[in-house]
């Protein structure tokens, strides 16, 4: 015989079953919206556009995150090198690509620079870039050779800034050209701390340390790890990080900050976009791969040991430096009338 319950306790019940039916329903509405649906995508393999050739710290960087991202999204991923332009080549064609399974990997310049110094470039990364994930930073290091006249015998910062100073236009810096972010963070720091050196511009940062090392130049902006690389053979000394603070990527380098030149905060970075026009929904999804990638310990390592201290931030925390990047080297530019050769 069937058990009948009392008529106030079946009630009860009753509320009981809808509450937690309505909780379940919340909780699964929750999870929704913090992995972003994304029906039907992807349904090929995602490609990652680099504007510089294999071996390259991009290429290495993109290539450190194809394999987990592969894994994250469920289709394969490929890195494509379009070189050319100062890494704008591949820039465009992330911006032009419309078949939604296409990204980048940039460099600052990209992203801020490219079209404040030659307004011909033919993409605009503020309209037809979306930001997905900073990764990577790093300081720049001003360094000096060993053993030229007229440059000091110590990595004294000031003693060295000084010098410059009274070298005046007799001294040459050297840069991997017009509008890199070595160029107009030395342009600035000329601003900074009143020294007027005169820019040369190479083919890329491994001529400007050969260029350095015999004779041609009195200073230079280095990747840490090419600077501390030549500082280890005793061909070259380290004066001081670009960074705000100092940096792990170059221990017992102090900043330019130490030795008195203000707001000087420069670093080089390396980035996630997408273009503007793929779905939001796959752009956020992205994102949050991308970024939980970033945050691993293993990547973390990885991209330390290319020369990165690991960053992985949101699309909004990109957006934010892109902004602020691009209004102080926007300020260089009109400031020491740069333009593209």
């Amino acid at each position: 015989m069937p058990c009948t319950l009392p008529l106030s306790t079946r009630r009860a019940a009753l509320r009981l079953i809808t509450l937690s039916a309505l909780c379940a329903a919340a909780a699964g509405s929750a999870v929704a919206q913090s992995t972003p649906a994304t029906p039907g995508w992807p349904t090929k393999p995602l490609r990652i556009v680099v504007g510089f050739p294999p071996g390259s710290s991009p290429d290495l960087t993109a290539r450190t995150f194809s394999e987990p991202l592969a894994q994250a999204i469920g289709q394969p991923v490929i890195v494509e090198n379009k070189v050319g332009a100062g890494g704008n080549i591949g820039a465009d064609a992330v911006a032009k690509a419309t078949d939604g399974h296409t990204i980048g990997l940039f460099i600052n310049g990209n992203m801020t620079i490219a079209r404040l110094i030659n307004p011909a470039v033919p993409y605009d990364p503020q309209k037809d870039l979306a930001p997905l994930s900073l990764i990577g930073v790093s300081p720049l290091v001003l360094t000096a050779p060993v053993g030229q006249s007229g440059v000091p015998a110590t990595g004294d910062a000031r003693a060295f800034l000084e010098a410059a100073r009274q070298a005046g236009d007799r001294w040459s810096y050297g840069t991997p050209g017009v509008g890199t972010v070595g160029h107009l963070g030395t342009e600035l720091l000329k601003a900074r701390a009143g020294i007027a050196p005169v820019h040369v511009p190479y083919p890329g940062y491994p001529q400007v340390a050969t260029a350095m090392l015999g004779g041609q130049l009195q200073m230079a902006l280095l990747p840490p790890a090419l600077a501390l690389a030549q500082e280890r053979t005793g061909k070259l000394r380290l004066i001081g990080v670009t960074s705000a603070g100092r940096s792990t990527l170059a221990p017992g380098v102090p900043s330019l900050a130490e030795a008195g030149v203000k707001d000087l905060n420069l670093e080089i970075w390396n980035a996630f976009a997408a273009p503007a026009s793929m779905p939001a929904p796959v752009r956020a999804r992205l994102s949050a791969a991308i970024v939980e990638i970033a945050r691993s310990p293993d990547i973390r390592a990885k991209l330390f040991q290319q020369g990165w201290q690991a960053v992985g931030s949101s699309a909004e925390g990109l957006a934010n430096r892109i902004q602020a990047d691009t209004a102080t080297m926007g300020r260089v530019i009109r400031e020491q009338k740069i333009r593209a050769e």
